[in-house]
C-alpha cells in the first residue's frame, strides 16, 4: 500500500489564489443550483476517535439542522485569514485541488477541507459542485503560523 502522503502535494496558494477560489465558493453557493456533498462517514475516520469524524462534528454543531444546509451556512464565512494549505491529489489529476482552512468553535479549531468545481452537467442540472471532505475538530492544534494570510492585507 502506498502512503498516503506520497499521493499528496502540498502548498500554499498565492493570496489572489485563495481569494479567487473563495469567490468561486461564494458563486457556486449564491447560485441556488450547487450540489454539496459531504463525505459524512470517511474511510479515514475507521478507528479514529469519534470526536475528529464530520458526522460527530455536524451532530454537535448542527443537531437539528440538515447538514448540507449547515455547510452552506458555514462555508460563505469562510476567509482567506482562516487558509492554511492547498492539497493536490495525484491520484486525481484532473480534478480542481482541494483547500484547508481551519476556522474556530466553542473555542475549538475545526478543520475543513473542500474542493469546489464551477461545471455545467446538463444531464443532472448541476452547475457547480462542492465536495466537503473534511469538517471535523482538528485533530492538531493550529498556530498562527499554519495561516499564511491571517492578518495580513
Amino acid at each position: 500500500m502506498r502512503n498516503k502522503r506520497s499521493l499528496e502535494q502540498k502548498y500554499i496558494e498565492s493570496k489572489d489564489e485563495i481569494t479567487t477560489f473563495l469567490d468561486n465558493l461564494f458563486y457556486a453557493l449564491n447560485s441556488g443550483n450547487a450540489k454539496i456533498e459531504l463525505i459524512q462517514d470517511r474511510t479515514a475516520d475507521k478507528g479514529r476517535v469519534d470526536k475528529y469524524t464530520n458526522r460527530y462534528m455536524l451532530l454537535c454543531l448542527f443537531p437539528d439542522k440538515d447538514p448540507v444546509e449547515a455547510l452552506h451556512q458555514e462555508l460563505a464565512t469562510l476567509s482567506a485569514d482562516e487558509y492554511i494549505e492547498t492539497v493536490k491529489d495525484i491520484r486525481y489529476e484532473k480534478r480542481s485541488p482541494l483547500r484547508v482552512f481551519c476556522k474556530e468553535y466553542g473555542g475549538e479549531n475545526v478543520y475543513i477541507k473542500l474542493r469546489v468545481e464551477l461545471l455545467k452537467m446538463l444531464s443532472s442540472g448541476i452547475d457547480n459542485y462542492i465536495l466537503v471532505l473534511s469538517f471535523h475538530y482538528a485533530e492538531k492544534s493550529f498556530s498562527d503560523n499554519d495561516f499564511p494570510y491571517r492578518g495580513k492585507r
